[in-house]
């Protein structure tokens, strides 16, 4: 991972996640998933982007089974971003920098 995204397990996921203070973006993902490879670049460039501002996370759906159970998970990649712990958007699928970073900048506001 790159230095700026956080690898999140089931164990850390309400610390992080639902008692964050900034808004947290969620990159639900499997090693295996070719478009969650494709994924990775641009979740480090938001990560970067957003340093100090939001927290962005990716959560091995392998590793890590309770979260992604929790918020119905069922293909990959899923990117939820939460805003106060509740879930604020939830793309399925790729998604593009441009729409997460549009998403993050509505929260920051």
């Amino acid at each position: 991972m790159a230095g700026n995204v956080v690898e999140l397990t089931d164990a850390e996921f309400d610390s992080l996640v639902h008692s964050s203070a900034e808004p947290v973006l969620v990159d639900f993902w499997a090693p295996w998933c070719g478009p969650c490879k494709m994924m990775g670049p641009v979740i480090e460039k938001v990560a970067t982007d957003f340093a100090g501002k939001a927290k962005i996370c990716k959560l091995n759906t392998d590793e890590h089974h309770e979260a992604a159970v929790e918020f119905g998970i069922n293909a990959i990649p899923t990117v939820i971003l939460f805003n106060g712990g509740q879930m604020a958007k939830k793309w399925v699928g790729l998604v593009s920098e441009t729409d997460i970073t549009d998403a993050i900048n509505e929260l920051l506001g």
